[in-house]
């Protein structure tokens, strides 16, 4: 027991008669009960650990003098078992960290182990591709997706979808490259062929006219060609540029530019625009292009003495998009030609197409531009007979 003024008044034969608070001690623990933590003596080489209470006798109405009460142990219980805590875990540290980086590098290669194979299998792939051989496989090379079903697992599915894409992308260029070569090499081998008759001696006039005007039809065919090939790598280049547009007014320019070729046909073009003015964000040169082509494969086909239409509205559901349509009243495309109106190089009378200058890429062009406004464009057979090429297109840009 502490007076106000740190008096000894009583204590233990342990405490002895030593102050066991300081000054600033003693003056907070007349405030209030409070914990401290000392080096006094109770044990030389231990701490103590204190609990002070401050003491108020006689009546709570006339309070007396103030007293500090003060308890203590040594620490050395918590000190021994703090130092064997200690020398355990530095004595167990070591191996254990040891033990743990095996764990950890055997379940790193564990879980990477799937990886490394799928990293091997690409390289395998590239080293095959790269090797010189016979043709390309049909079907698109895969890598082992694991049993996991986790991460690794999805990533092998992931990969092997790009690979899927990949294989089917250069499917398609390797086949346009192929039909490209046979389309030029046909024209390129009769021009060839004239230039040699003209060269020959003893021509008359008439022969080397004819054999002009049959290099000269040759030569634009190939330019029409090669118009049409520089339009397909454009679409395959990037974004366009997109601009309003009014496509109404597309429509009724292209119609009148056809006219003199479809009158020599004795064929008859009709426009009917149901909503005017019809406007959209677009590339004006390439959206003319594709109007072009529709009509010109139309009348190429409609029969003498009918007509071709070319309509445009609003889509009739709602949508913000525009809805262009060609018809003719020629015999429709074959049903077995219908899936494949708009790949490149096909047409549905191969020998027909070619004898009138068909190169076989006009829809294929259509499909790009169209496709590259975030639009579609199908084929199909009219009930009343004649082919109906049916173009949507959004009115504003196209979500990416």
């Amino acid at each position: 027991m502490l007076a106000a003024d740190g008096r000894v008044l009583a204590s233990s034969a342990d405490a002895g008669p030593a102050t066991l608070l300081t000054p600033g001690e003693l003056a907070a623990a007349r405030a209030r009960p409070r914990w401290f933590t000392t080096g006094a003596p109770l044990e030389r080489t231990h701490a103590t650990r204190l609990y002070a209470v401050p003491v108020h006798p006689g009546a709570p109405a006339r309070p007396g003098p103030t007293f500090v009460a003060v308890v203590g142990s040594p620490t050395r219980l918590a000190d021994r078992a703090e130092d064997r805590i200690r020398n355990v875990m530095i004595v167990a540290s070591v191996p254990l960290i040891a033990l743990s980086g095996l764990a950890a590098w055997l379940l790193s290669g564990a879980a990477l182990r799937p990886v490394d194979r799928m990293r091997r299998e690409t390289a395998a792939m590239a080293d095959a591709e790269d090797a010189p051989g016979p043709a390309a496989p049909t079907t698109a090379p895969a890598l082992a997706v694991p049993a996991t079903h986790d991460e690794i697992a999805a990533l092998a599915r992931t990969m092997n979808d790009l690979l899927r894409r990949l294989h089917a992308a250069r499917a398609r260029d390797r086949a346009f490259v192929a039909d490209a070569g046979h389309e030029l090499r046909t024209p390129l081998t009769v021009l060839k062929a004239e230039l040699e008759l003209a060269a020959r001696p003893g021509r008359s006039a008439a022969e080397l006219r004819t054999a002009v005007a049959s290099a000269s039809e040759e030569t634009e065919r190939l330019i029409r060609l090669a118009e049409s090939l520089l339009t397909l790598a454009r679409m395959d280049g990037g974004p366009l540029v997109r601009v309003p547009v009014a496509l109404d007014e597309i429509l009724d320019r292209a119609a009148r530019a056809r006219i003199p070729l479809a009158a020599a046909r004795e064929v008859r073009v009709r426009v009917d625009v149901a909503d005017r003015p019809l406007t959209l964000r677009a590339d004006p040169d390439l959206l003319r292009q594709a109007v072009d082509n529709l009509l010109a494969n139309a009348v190429r086909h409609a029969p003498p003495g009918s007509t071709v239409d070319l309509g445009g509205q609003r889509a009739p559901d709602g949508r913000d998009s525009v809805v262009v349509r060609v018809r003719d009243r020629g015999r429709g495309f074959p049903p077995a030609f219908l899936p494949h109106a708009f790949e490149r190089f096909r047409r549905a009378d191969a020998a027909r197409g070619r004898d009138d200058g068909g190169t076989g890429l006009g829809l294929a062009i259509v499909a790009a531009i169209v496709t590259a406004h975030g639009g579609t464009a199908r084929a199909a057979n009219h009930p009343d007979g004649g082919a109906l090429l049916t173009v949507v297109l959004p009115t504003g840009d196209p979500t990416p």
